[in-house]
């Protein structure tokens, strides 16, 4: 942020005079008042000097440009072109060989603004700035994820209590019930003997007052034979009432509590636990390229291929090796797909020398890479499913199932494009979650490469070189006579597309509008059924693979 602090006059501080300048010298770094200006504008030595307003000045003072050599002390006067670094003429004098590459600053620096280095800093500017952005929204969303989880786990602890409590008012009421049939029961027995013994104390007291009737009333014989009679039943209800109550019990009513219930508030002590599972983001730095319009003719017309390297693949029997698919890892090694008697992916080192045979779950089709550390690998005809693999291990960390064979895939912003089914590319994320389908024009497509808002398809029935936005809206379709069964295909950092003819054994570049091509390759620089194409961008290399195991691989200057 600019200062508000007045920006003294340089000139004028040296004879000890406080003057706030009005202007800035880029060159001597320092203000100038309006006299002192007018005197710096006519000193011969100083009038290519830049002169600029505070109110400019204010708006690079922060940005800090040392003009003299952090080693030496002196001003930095040369430049070494070799070595891309600054130097003064202490530097020069320090190293024993003079690079041939050495020029004064001053024809260095010319035409800076108009420079490559310059627009490329602002376009890496831009691309951090939008990486920032993605970053933040992406965080922002994460934060309103967490609050929609909190709330989603707020609401089922409160449902969970709700049904604890439901379920304990059942359980409640089904045992209560019991106490209250059980209670019955025993009153009822209780009751039963109660009429009992109520039948009898009226029936004896029924024969107490016969017994005083007959005594008072009755003769000696009746008396006599009376007393003898109701003895004997008297003495039978005695036995038959000691019977009854023999038999008649007491009841105690006690409840034993479930012992997880019994034992719920002192055992568990908590109603649940909350847990974080933590993964790692799916965000990546991504290499935004800020677009700026370039013509549309003649960009190709200067571009060639340098050989690297050409060799060819190890064979172990007399199987012919069918390479579909190639990329180039980020530590350079190549990987490559052997869709013919073995269910095998093949590391080389970018010298040709073989590394290792890796074993996967069917005949490998294509490769994509996903990030440094994970590629997706398809099976076409011999799978439903499509892997993502680790690139140190190679061990799968995840099976996609797909609607049907999955030839070439594509990824792109944390998507995966996979021509599957038929004329469709299906986009999923990452975890397998289907998110669309687009629907080809043509069933005759194989291979397929995305590149930031576009797909690149080919048609090898049709011989058409297809380009559509990556919600499937066509932009342009190519078709050239010189390309016969258009095979792989691959873009380089402009979005020009590369591909390889299977029967017309070369390889061509169609200018990222479509509106240009050119033959880069033929089959007199070894193209022979070529199958398999690979652009790394970080170090402008083109890799082609020909069916039989020819490798090559060309430097595009």
């Amino acid at each position: 942020m600019a200062s508000d602090k007045p920006v003294p006059c340089g000139p004028c501080k040296f004879d000890d005079f406080t003057i706030e300048a009005g202007s800035w010298c880029t060159n001597c770094e320092e203000g100038l008042c309006e006299d002192c200006e007018n005197v710096h504008r006519k000193i011969k030595l100083l009038r290519n000097h830049k002169v600029i307003s505070i109110e400019d000045y204010r708006k690079i003072e922060n940005v800090t440009i040392s003009l003299v050599c952090e080693l030496h002390g002196e001003n930095l006067e040369l430049f070494c072109q070799s070595h891309d670094k600054a130097l003064c003429k202490a530097c020069v004098r320090s190293i024993n060989k003079l690079c041939p590459g050495i020029v004064p600053i001053s024809v260095a620096s010319k035409n800076a603004r108009q420079s490559t280095a310059l627009s490329d800093l602002e376009k890496e500017i831009q691309g951090t700035i939008l990486n920032v952005q993605d970053f933040t929204k992406n965080r922002e969303s994460a934060t309103k994820e967490i609050e929609k989880q909190e709330l989603m786990v707020k609401n089922i602890i409160f449902e969970t209590r709700t049904k604890i409590n439901s379920y304990l008012d059942k359980l409640q009421e089904k045992l209560l019930l019991k106490l209250g049939s059980i209670s019955d029961n025993c009153k009822s027995k209780n009751k039963e003997f109660l009429q009992k013994l109520e039948s009898k104390t009226e029936m004896l007291t029924k024969l107490k007052e016969q017994i005083l009737h007959l005594k008072q009333l009755s003769s000696d014989i009746q008396v006599f034979l009376g007393t003898h009679q109701v003895n004997k039943r008297i003495v039978s209800e005695i036995k038959s009432l000691k019977t009854e109550i023999g038999a008649t019990k007491d009841y105690e009513l006690k409840v034993d509590i479930h012992s997880l219930i019994e034992n719920f508030s002192k055992k568990v002590e908590d109603f649940g636990q909350i847990k974080v599972l933590e993964s790692c983001t799916e965000l990546e730095f991504r290499d935004y390229k800020i677009e700026t319009k370039v013509p549309t003719s003649g960009i190709l017309s200067d571009m060639k291929l340098q050989l690297i390297k050409t060799f060819q693949m190890k064979r172990e029997t007399d199987y012919v090796i069918d390479v579909r698919g190639c990329v180039i890892l980020q530590n350079g090694n190549l990987l490559m797909t052997n869709y013919s008697k073995k269910n095998q992916l093949v590391e080389y080192k970018y010298t040709g020398e073989h590394m290792r045979d890796i074993q996967v779950s069917a005949l490998p089709f294509f490769i994509a890479v996903i990030d440094p550390n994970r590629i997706a690998v398809t099976y076409g005809d011999t799978a439903k499913f499509l892997e993502i693999r680790n690139t140190h291990s190679f061990r799968a960390e995840k099976e996609i199932r797909l609607p049907s064979k999955g030839y070439g895939v594509s990824h792109e912003d944390g998507r995966l494009y996979v021509k599957s089914g038929n004329s469709t590319i299906q986009v999923m994320d990452l975890s397998g979650k289907q998110l669309e389908t687009l629907k080809l024009s043509s069933d005759s497509v194989l291979n397929i490469t995305t590149s930031r808002d576009k797909i690149f398809y080919t048609d090898y029935k049709k011989n058409i070189v297809h380009c559509c936005r990556l919600n499937g809206e066509e932009l342009w379709q190519v078709k050239r006579e010189s390309v016969s069964h258009p095979y792989g295909v691959t873009v380089d950092n402009d979005r020009n597309v590369y591909v390889v003819g299977l029967v017309s054994n070369n390889l061509t570049i169609i200018q990222q509008d479509g509106k240009d091509s050119k033959t880069l390759l033929t089959e007199s620089d070894g193209l022979f059924y070529p199958q398999a194409v690979d652009f790394d961008m970080d170090k402008r290399t083109l890799l082609i693979c020909n069916k039989g195991g020819k490798v090559s691989m060309y430097k595009v200057v």
